[in-house]
């Protein structure tokens, strides 16, 4: 997330790849929130589905309903946000990346968390809950601690932000033991990383574009970021916020008919229709593009037009999904030090994924075929991180070939 605040004299970059005791996988945190973010997306689907056919159960009394929507968000999602946050802190701060023992913690705690969750019981809800909030926090305190120490004070919205998600983790917990609506909560954690999308693509998706098309001579290059991308992602956090909190208020269905207008021209002002010869850079474009997609379906959805669903996961397969999948691609690849080219396998997975982010709402629409659609997007899923895995878990388990790119700045 390329927000960096001024400073009094300017810092070297941070070198990349720091040599550290212990195994490769602990010594930046993209490599193991990365990697276990794939490996979650699979487990985790792979546990869906079969609860959807009856195989087994997951999730305790919640419910393997409830159980998907919270893995995805706060297992899958936070995992991501984290490996990219904890990779992108030491470019705001001139400060050595977190790593060995304290990023193992942070792994341990976030692995806690999801085998706490997969069968509540075997612990005791109260005890699987609390475990379960530990890990949030304990990343917004390393986070908010780095940004600090760094006097990197714009990017403690970040931490902020971090923070907000654990508070919705805490509420998700607390509304399941005490019969409120688990699903509000998600809805408002959904809104948050729609956000977070955002403000973070909203940086480094024209920053690349511009870095890409500046080498090439282009002469149109992606707008600066000004005020009109405030205003869009301050739309974003209120129309997502209605629709979490009101769905079915026509004040609500406004909201996201406007939210849904500005991202689509602040999509159109990054000039994504010049990057067709480069997918990874062009993965980022066509998963922000959700974005409007998703607020526009959810001001359908306020009308009565398109099933709630279908538009909900509009903005977790495709806006959510697709955005932190195109970032761990880039990402990966970028500080291993290999291209930043998108291999046949990395096009071909986003594709299945970019195919699922489609399908998906339609189950709704077509009630006959309703729970074929839902194995075909949840195969499509599958095969997306199951090649992801295939791709990258040499990439992240192994030392860089070379000095890094700078991918996330």
């Amino acid at each position: 997330m390329q927000i960096i605040a001024p400073r009094a004299t300017p810092h070297k970059p941070v070198p990349r790849g720091v040599a550290r005791s212990g195994p490769p996988l602990f010594s930046y945190g993209f490599r193991p929130f990365f990697l276990g973010a794939g490996l979650h997306a699979l487990l985790a689907m792979g546990l869906w589905i079969g609860a959807l056919a009856g195989a087994w159960s997951v999730g305790g009394s919640a419910g393997p309903i409830a159980w998907h929507g919270h893995e995805m968000l706060f297992g899958y999602g936070a995992a991501a946000l984290a490996g990219f946050v904890l990779t992108a802190v030491p470019n705001w701060t001139g400060r050595l990346p977190v790593s060995g023992p304290p990023l193992m913690v942070l792994v341990a705690l976030w692995l806690a968390g999801r085998l706490a969750g997969l069968a509540p019981q075997l612990l005791g809800e109260l005890a699987s809950a609390a475990l379960d909030c530990l890990f949030l926090p304990a990343l917004a305190f390393v986070v908010g601690r780095e940004v600090v120490s760094g006097r990197n004070w714009k990017n403690l919205r970040v931490a902020g932000a971090i923070s907000g998600l654990a508070v919705l983790n805490l509420g998700y917990h607390l509304a399941q033991a005490m019969g409120g609506d688990p699903y509000l909560v998600l809805r408002l954690t959904v809104a948050l990383f729609v956000t977070l999308v955002g403000l973070i693509g909203g940086r480094i998706i024209p920053s690349f574009t511009r870095n890409y098309l500046s080498k090439r001579g282009a002469a149109r290059l992606p707008a600066s970021v000004g005020r009109f991308d405030q205003l869009a992602v301050a739309l974003a956090l209120l129309a997502g916020a209605g629709w979490a909190l009101w769905p079915d208020v026509l004040a609500s269905t406004g909201l996201a008919a406007a939210a849904a207008l500005l991202h689509a021209i602040r999509l159109a002002r990054w000039q994504g229709q010049a990057t067709w010869r480069e997918p990874l850079l062009l993965m980022l474009h066509l998963s922000y593009a959700f974005v409007p997609a998703g607020f526009a379906m959810l001001a359908l959805a306020g009308l009565g037009l398109v099933a709630p669903a279908s538009a909900l996961h509009v903005l977790t397969v495709g806006a959510i999904g697709l955005t932190t999948f195109a970032v761990m691609a880039r990402a990966s690849r970028g500080h291993t030090g290999r291209p930043l080219t998108a291999s046949t396998t990395t096009t071909v997975a986003y594709g299945c994924l970019l195919l699922a982010a489609v399908m998906r709402p339609l189950a709704e629409a077509l009630p006959m075929a309703y729970h074929l659609v839902l194995l075909a997007s949840g195969l499509l899923w599958l095969a997306a991180f199951g090649l992801f895995v295939a791709e990258h878990a040499g990439m992240l388990l192994t030392p860089s070939l070379r000095q890094p790119a700078r991918s996330l700045s």
